[in-house]
């Protein structure tokens, strides 16, 4: 950690007059996210993921062209909201840690001018409804979910139609995003957001479906749709077999490998629905 600080400083005492140790820090940092290539175990995930954060934090005042801050702030708009959905355990954490990613996310979507100008026009929902970073959209979006659920004001007085619409929006721009991204948060925000607030469980079975067939490699897909629809409507035998299939390909090294964090989130969470099944 000492070599990051003094790296850190290092680049702030060169900027603007040479991008060499910035571009190293980005690859330092690009390497830590990296868990593919067989080199992924979760516990140790953790760790890595932290430093990683710390160096996109602190090279980001240092960075000066748009495509250079934005490609940061998507990322670190994930990689707060994969710290709290893996890690972060006690509420006020997970909630600091959305918020963060929240506020990233919105960070990388005001640096296109084009949706400044709509959202000072036509307000930020219209901003969102017309944006055009499917990375910004989606990861904003889902941080954005998961703060509301301990800002429930916020979540009332519009929050949730703001999360619905860069949902809806990720799936017009791009719906194979983040294997079918657009498509599962669709469905996910469907299936749990009650009607008078834009739920509809109906139509969360189509988005679902679609999902899985976007991303069969992506077990949050058939996890989400069984514990999120199918328990909801009381359907047992397609939750159950939605389960077993998520189970049966998680043991499937290629299908494993393609998503090692997400997928052992989603293995965890099926091996204990399938309780449900006996």
């Amino acid at each position: 950690m000492l070599r990051l600080v003094l790296l850190v400083l290092l680049g702030t005492a060169l900027a603007g007059m040479a991008q060499g140790p910035v571009e190293e820090l980005l690859s330092q940092a690009d390497a830590l996210y990296d868990c593919g290539h067989g080199n992924f175990e979760f516990t140790e995930y953790e760790a890595r993921l932290r430093e990683a954060i710390s160096i996109w934090e602190g090279v980001l005042p240092l960075l000066n062209d748009r495509e250079s801050r934005r490609a940061v702030l998507v990322k670190l708009s994930r990689a707060w909201f994969e710290l709290a959905e893996g890690y972060l355990q006690k509420d006020q954490d997970k909630e600091a840690a959305y918020k963060k990613g929240k506020d990233y996310g919105l960070s990388a979507l005001r640096l296109d001018g084009g949706f400044v100008l709509v959202e000072g026009k036509e307000g930020f929902r219209a901003a969102l409804q017309t944006a055009s970073d499917v990375e910004a959209l989606f990861w904003y979006g889902n941080n954005l979910g998961r703060w509301l659920a301990y800002h429930y004001w916020e979540a009332l007085t519009g929050g949730t139609r703001d999360v619905f619409a860069a949902f809806a929006r990720c799936a017009e721009l791009d719906e194979s995003y983040w294997a079918g991204g657009p498509r599962r948060a669709l469905a996910n925000f469907l299936a749990q957001t009650p009607g008078f607030l834009g739920g509809d469980l109906q139509r969360a079975k189509t988005e679902f479906q679609r999902a899985l067939e976007l991303a069969p490699h992506f077990l949050q897909n058939y996890v989400d749709y069984a514990e999120h629809w199918a328990k909801k409507v009381g359907d047992s035998a397609l939750f159950c077999s939605l389960v077993e299939e998520a189970l049966r390909r998680g043991a499937e090294p290629e299908v494993f490998w393609s998503w090692p964090f997400y997928n052992t989130l989603a293995l965890r969470r099926a091996g204990s629905l399938r309780q449900e099944c006996r």
